[in-house]
């Protein structure tokens, strides 16, 4: 890979290394690419935009196990056979096969149901004015969106929150010491899966299971283990980015108080709301990919096997495209890619913008002056981010 001394250097593995930070940002003005420890960094939203549907770029995580000593095993062979790292006709075919299941009709069918949920959560605490956002709110609203969606008893939902934030181990620098628990995790949801497409086969009804299991039986190639695979690859990213994206939200409205109360007096934002916090604040700060040619990007040459990390959170304010980047519920602003891009697109965003178009609203109309009660605790801020805790504050609505 040819580089220039011109190039901003990052040590992205620094749990100090802020996404938000001021530093990226310069350097996001200084050049369209920084150098990392793991190949470059792509910081310009033009550019993101079109490395992001490349061609000559594939999905860059398929050997995140290898690289962290794991060769063999019930995680390695679910990770590197999931839909969020396969390639080529098995990605093209397991997504034709699953897309169907996740049609707007279906999503729709079910608002009723997640708009009651969050009434259900925010009437436990209402009163008291303060929560713990993340346990009280954001954790069992996601959760219970996902046994809504699957057929699963919904009083199955902490465990299977507790099974999807283990597997969310694996994507950290501690997978290693971590492996135990988190091939335990993928072990437990495997039998939730297969119990749920061993009862489907014989009990179809009108769920997101069914769907798939009547494709299968009416001919298609989408085998049970490959829908086994899907349907924890749903459970596991289902629920960790959209209760992530939850407490990103509330973090992005303390900010920006003005637009809580617009969402207040306008619910009919919610699916404005959902954009503009995708863009400004996602929980996934960047995504990977790998040369799988050599090619050459603005004067730089990429050599086939080349880590390149798209810094779509940094590029979804980048004032070259987004000369007012700040949240703007009434604004009009260039695609974000806080569901990622090309034919790696998050197949679940028409749930989790329907889950969060209605949750969001729905927190606004009954809480004002949301404001954070100390003692809060976060991820670090880049790869997948969000809050561990979020206690806040609040007054109830009249």
């Amino acid at each position: 890979m040819t580089t220039t001394v011109e190039a901003p250097y990052f040590n992205i593995s620094d749990p100090a290394f802020a996404m938000h930070s001021e530093a990226v940002r310069n350097a996001r003005e200084r050049s369209w690419y920084a150098r990392t420890n793991y190949g470059i960094a792509v910081l310009q939203y033009e550019d993101v935009s079109k490395l992001l549907k490349s061609p000559k770029l594939r999905q860059g995580s398929a050997r995140w196990p290898e690289h962290n000593g794991v060769h063999s095993g019930i995680f390695y062979d679910w990770w590197t056979k999931n839909l969020l790292v396969l390639e080529g006709e098995d990605h093209h075919r397991i997504r034709r096969l699953l897309n169907p299941a996740f049609s707007p009709k279906m999503i729709a069918s079910l608002v009723p149901r997640f708009q009651a949920l969050a009434n259900e959560l925010v009437d436990a605490f209402i009163d008291k004015g303060r929560c713990e956002f993340v346990q009280d709110f954001a954790e069992p609203y996601a959760t219970r969106v996902l046994t809504i969606l699957l057929g699963i008893d919904e009083n199955e939902w902490p465990k299977i929150a507790q099974l999807a934030s283990t597997i969310g181990l694996a994507l950290g620098v501690t997978l290693k010491q971590d492996l135990w628990k988190v091939e335990a995790a993928v072990e437990e949801l495997y039998a939730y899966a297969e119990d749920l497409i061993k009862d489907r086969h014989q009990n179809p009804g009108d769920d997101f299971v069914s769907k798939l299991v009547l494709a299968n039986r009416d001919g298609d190639r989408l085998s049970d283990p490959e829908l086994r695979n899907a349907l924890v690859l749903l459970i596991f990213g289902g629920m960790d980015t959209t209760r992530n994206q939850l407490g990103l939200a509330m973090q992005s409205f303390m900010h920006h108080p003005d637009q809580w109360e617009l969402l207040a007096q306008r619910p009919e934002l919610g699916g404005k709301a959902v954009e503009e916090v995708m863009r400004i604040n996602p929980t996934v700060t960047w995504v990977t990919r790998e040369a799988v040619e050599d090619f050459e990007h603005k004067g730089l040459t990429i050599e086939a096997g080349t880590t390149v990390h798209l810094f779509t959170q940094v590029a979804g304010t980048d004032p070259r495209a987004f000369p007012e980047p700040q949240m703007d519920l009434l604004g009009e602003h260039a695609a974000h890619y806080g569901f990622g891009g090309g034919v790696h697109h998050c197949l679940g965003h028409f749930v989790a913008r329907a889950d969060m178009s209605e949750a969001l609203p729905l927190l606004a109309a009954r809480m004002s002056n949301p404001r954070i009660a100390g003692d809060d605790e976060w991820m670090p801020d880049s790869g997948n981010t969000g809050p561990v805790r979020l206690p806040i504050t609040f007054d109830k609505r009249s």
